[in-house]
């Protein structure tokens, strides 16, 4: 079977990519969503559970923010190593969201106006600050005041990530995010079934 699998840090990023890859993936690639409960729960039973997962072909991408991380390189390098561990290290890619999840949802207000209804989002794209949204030091502290509070984090993200540009490039961590899908569904679909 084809099947990508995603481990996640959290149930946000679930709640994203519920939404978000259904309209991304083709028909023919299953897609599994496993979050875990924080970034030391998804390091600490990366490697278990992608050398006990049982189908042969899946390929992984492995999420997990930056947060207060001072080495985004070091902190994927360390993930790349756990699947290193595995001796699936090749169906394995890490990406991290810098510095969180929210980053990707600041990169597109549009899509955060959309989805929570808050009028007036998307004018403000071109200042500074949400035209590369990656630099932010708290972006979902910055989003909650720039919603008013209406964006939660689990309710929020399954609501954006119905509307969210799949190519939208203000934010290098989530362009590498959907580079990381197409990759991976390129070489699931190059599997003979």
């Amino acid at each position: 079977m084809r099947e990508l699998v995603f481990l996640l840090e959290e149930m946000s990023a679930r709640a994203l990519l519920e939404s978000l890859l259904p309209r991304v993936l083709s028909d023919q690639v299953a897609h599994r969503l496993i979050p875990f409960e924080g970034k030391q729960d998804l390091e600490r039973q990366l490697a278990r559970k992608i050398r006990g997962y049982r189908n042969p072909h899946a390929r992984f991408i492995i999420l997990r923010d930056q947060d207060s991380h001072p080495d985004c390189r070091a902190l994927k390098q360390n993930l790349l190593d756990l699947c290193a561990s595995t001796g699936r290290q090749d169906q394995c890619l890490v990406r991290i969201a810098c510095t969180e999840l929210e980053t990707f949802y600041l990169a597109d207000l549009q899509a955060v106006e959309t989805a929570l209804e808050v009028n007036g989002l998307a004018a403000r794209q071109q200042s500074r600050k949400f035209r590369a949204p990656d630099t932010l030091a708290s972006p979902s502290q910055e989003l909650k005041t720039l919603t008013g509070n209406r964006y939660q984090k689990v309710s929020g993200s399954r609501a954006i990530g119905l509307h969210i540009a799949a190519n939208n490039d203000r934010s290098p961590s989530f362009r590498n995010l959907m580079a990381a899908i197409r990759k991976m569904e390129t070489a699931l679909l190059a599997l003979p079934e």
